[in-house]
């Protein structure tokens, strides 16, 4: 069960409040407040509360009170000029918090992105659910021959079946095994932070999490992009989503310039000049590595 009943209750009590007040809000991300988006098989994304909007990262840029220009066009026009240059700090005006449950795996990749403000539950105090990340078949897969980190083709038949239940399995003995330790029936029972430790990384977990816009970005260029883990990738996809009715200006200048952009070396760049010009150009006149030519023409979508 994603969400508790507890949960429940809070976040239709949430949602029933209105409250007047003078900060500026933005509509899109209103629709959005405290509403549980189900993210893999246990886990959400929700909005808790958030700063700003595409207008006041003009205000910063432009140092100045009030929205500071005479049209929406002002507005995004300079919005993708603070992107196209690389000015972070406008985009650091707006900030998100989020609650989000995720599979302790991937908090542990999460909690790579160092820029932001976390508060996790405590398996010291509390006691975890059972609840545990189980793959779907399509998603089990075998190591990538190419990618160290990676994964490859999904495995078929029986042998998808075997680790599937290897998952199960190991996951409710590991919880049977907390339980035991835990109990006070009879024994004195194991602290809960000793406990803890017998618990696999696809247990559940639950944080909230405070981030700028700017690091957000940062976060989502490479949580979102193609190559990241499917399990942190889902997450990434469903935040960038709430974000792009919250800062529809800063995200699809984002989506241009960061997601849909690729980024050039000098000798990459020296090369594509001198196509240009029609001279024939290859990896032993580039100056590029074997590996750098490849990336290159890829990029070209041009064949070798």
């Amino acid at each position: 069960m994603p969400l508790s009943p507890e949960q429940l209750a809070e976040i239709e009590a949430q949602r029933g409040q209105v409250q007047p007040t003078r900060r500026v809000v933005a509509p899109g991300m209103e629709e959005h407040l405290y509403t549980a988006y189900p993210v893999l098989d246990h886990g959400f994304v929700r909005v808790v509360d958030y700063m700003g909007d595409d207008a006041a990262i003009c205000q910063a840029a432009r140092v100045s009170y009030g929205k500071g220009t005479k049209s929406v066009q002002n507005d995004e026009g300079l919005i993708r000029y603070l992107m196209r240059h690389w000015h972070s700090t406008p985009f650091e005006m707006c900030e998100i918090k989020l609650h989000v449950k995720l599979p302790v795996f991937v908090a542990r990749q999460w909690i790579r992105h160092r820029t932001a403000n976390v508060n996790e539950y405590s398996a010291r105090y509390s006691i975890l659910d059972r609840e545990f990340y189980i793959p779907a078949p399509e998603h089990v897969a075998a190591q990538s021959a190419v990618n160290n980190q990676g994964r490859g083709a999904a495995l078929q038949g029986d042998e998808a079946a075997r680790v599937l239940e290897i998952l199960k399995s190991d996951s409710a003995r590991a919880y049977d095994n907390y339980e035991a330790m835990i109990s006070q029936d009879g024994q004195e029972g194991l602290a809960r932070e000793l406990a803890r430790m017998n618990l696999p990384a696809n247990i559940y977990t639950q944080w909230y999490w405070k981030v700028d816009l700017h690091n957000l970005f940062h976060f989502l260029r490479l949580r979102a992009d193609a190559h990241a883990q499917y399990e942190i990738r889902v997450y990434a996809d469903e935040i960038s989503r709430i974000v792009a009715d919250w800062v529809p200006f800063a995200h699809r200048a984002f989506e241009d310039y960061r997601m849909g952009a690729v980024n050039l070396s000098a000798q990459m760049v020296d090369s594509l000049r001198r196509m240009l010009r029609g001279e024939e150009v290859t990896q032993a006149t580039s100056g590029l590595s074997a590996r750098e030519w490849r990336e290159f023409r890829d990029i070209l979508d041009a064949p070798e």
